[in-house]
């Protein structure tokens, strides 16, 4: 028993260095939902999701970190219904060296159902599992890379990193859900499901050469 708590412990010790990685995004004035999240990749390189920064002619996203903002250019935006990311960029020599020093590297291998990965946001880092793709609703299968820990895990814009390999295996996107009949009150009710995020392999996609760049 105690080995097993030993054991439990150093695992959440590990995982939560990685929260190091993790930043809040502002849009300007503040979003009224509170901040969004990102990651850091190095190279003054922050990685959201879309729909977190907004329309960012409109918004002028900000990333923070501790209690101070800091102004963004922006390297590349997508859209929520087309790649969910958004990648943002802050003067590096302003940055904190703690971060500075830090790069982040994508995942090689696909993520596969039943995988242990961990969300990483700057408050908590929350093991999941990766959901079988015929568990998600139909209506909603093309976003087949998903966890099953709701309630618990990061939203939108934080990480979600495989666990041994510490490597960024995708970014968080948004809730599914189903709906379904309450078997007493005969009313139609919605459940989440799964979170989906966007996968490795897009983010490699969508990223200019060089982003993950390890020197």
């Amino acid at each position: 028993m105690m080995q097993g708590a030993i054991v439990s412990a150093t695992a959440q010790t590990v995982d939560e260095t990685l929260i190091a990685y993790a930043v809040n995004i502002h849009q300007t004035p503040m979003q009224t939902w509170g901040p969004g999240q990102g990651i850091y990749l190095g190279h003054g390189n922050f990685l959201t999701a879309a729909h977190v920064a907004g329309r960012t002619w409109f918004t002028r996203p900000k990333v923070s970190i501790g209690d101070r903002e800091y102004p963004t250019r922006v390297v590349k935006e997508g859209r929520l219904e087309a790649t969910d990311l958004t990648l943002l960029a802050v003067e590096e020599n302003l940055l904190p060296l703690r971060l500075r020093l830090r790069r982040m590297r994508l995942c090689d291998a696909p993520p596969r159902p039943g995988q242990e990965v961990v969300t990483v946001t700057t408050e908590a880092a929350v093991r999941s599992r990766i959901i079988a793709p015929e568990r998600i609703p139909l209506g909603a299968r093309r976003f087949n890379t998903a966890i099953v820990d709701v309630a618990k895990t990061g939203n939108s814009g934080s990480g979600v990193f495989e666990v041994k390999q510490r490597c960024l295996l995708g970014i968080m996107s948004r809730k599914i859900s189903q709906k379904r009949t309450n078997l007493v009150t005969r009313k139609e009710e919605t459940h989440d499901v799964a979170k989906y995020f966007v996968p490795a392999a897009e983010i490699a996609a969508f990223v200019p050469p060089g982003t993950f760049d390890p020197r």
